[in-house]
């Protein structure tokens, strides 16, 4: 076959099966027919010459060539993508899509606004937000940017550092009514704990007290959770004490419908950090994008 069959449409569609190994989730991506993708690949091993997936009823993986031609090929696009940021950047706004990451709860009660506010001023940037608590592949999940709660060391990612996390014990006052208020770490034994089921160390609490000493007490109850907001309806409903992340409470506390536990003793902070893309980083949208984030989030609650 002709080597004009290598096009970059039909590259695309390579580098994104390869990334996400379906071609189904390419087709729905793309919103195409899985047949289209499937006569694309089909045309582009052709020009190449060798076979570049290797297909099971399950799942596509790459060849030893296919490996190869990928790592090309994402260069090649992404130096396209850079050459036409640069040649528009002059003449016109940003435009393009931008895939984001982010940890669930934070995405949905503050990433989400900053977005829009953020489309506000870059009408011709779209936005792709994934929201998840696991830790995922960035490239192969075809993403640009992933916003992070937790010590980080993915060391093939450029890391934007924005700060720390405070966190601290909270309750409703229902739940303060009925079941007492503890006075010191060692009370907290007692009492009905909402606990994080995907936060390593979960059923031990570390808090340091007044005088700097630390204090490592057993923390447990009836309701476990996975996820950041369920723990704050929880805690509304008066379902027990939870530690939680100072942006996630911070409304109901100066509504009055949570009250800080134990406020002489601290919890730890947690990281806040930026991963992006090293191939993506010199695209002019997401950089417009990274500087945005980073100057906004640095003044959010809890954010130190």
């Amino acid at each position: 076959m002709d080597k004009s069959y290598v096009t970059f449409e039909r590259m695309r569609t390579f580098v994104r099966v390869a990334e996400r190994g379906s071609l189904s989730a390419v087709a729905r991506e793309l919103g195409v027919g899985q047949s289209t993708i499937s006569r694309h690949l089909r045309e582009l091993e052709e020009a190449v010459g060798v076979p570049l997936l290797s297909r099971t009823t399950r799942r596509v993986t790459l060849t030893d060539e296919g490996n190869r031609y990928h790592a090309k090929s994402v260069q090649i696009l992404r130096l396209m993508e850079q050459a036409g940021d640069e040649a528009r950047g002059t003449r016109s706004a940003p435009a393009g899509t931008i895939r984001i990451s982010c940890t669930a709860a934070f995405g949905v009660l503050h990433i989400s606004r900053l977005i829009f506010a953020f489309q506000d001023c870059y009408p011709d940037i779209g936005i792709d937000l994934s929201l998840t608590d696991e830790r995922i592949d960035l490239v192969r999940e075809g993403v640009d940017i992933a916003v992070r709660l937790s010590p980080l060391t993915d060391s093939s990612m450029k890391l934007r550092a924005l700060g720390r996390s405070r966190r601290l014990l909270v309750a409703a006052p229902s739940y303060i009514a009925a079941r007492g208020r503890p006075a010191v770490p060692q009370d907290l034994a007692g009492h009905e704990g909402i606990r994080m089921t995907n936060v390593a160390g979960s059923d031990t609490l570390v808090l340091q007290g007044p005088g700097g000493e630390r204090h490592a007490v057993p923390f447990g109850g009836r309701f476990r959770v996975d996820h950041g907001l369920a723990a704050r309806e929880a805690l509304v409903a008066g379902r027990g004490i939870a530690p939680a992340h100072r942006w996630l409470v911070d409304d109901l506390l100066g509504e009055g419908r949570l009250e800080a536990i134990l406020p002489g003793y601290s919890l730890p902070s947690v990281p806040l950090s930026m991963l992006i893309v090293p191939e993506r980083a010199g695209i002019a949208r997401v950089r417009l994008l990274v500087e945005f984030l980073a100057e906004r989030m640095a003044g959010m609650p809890g954010i130190e």
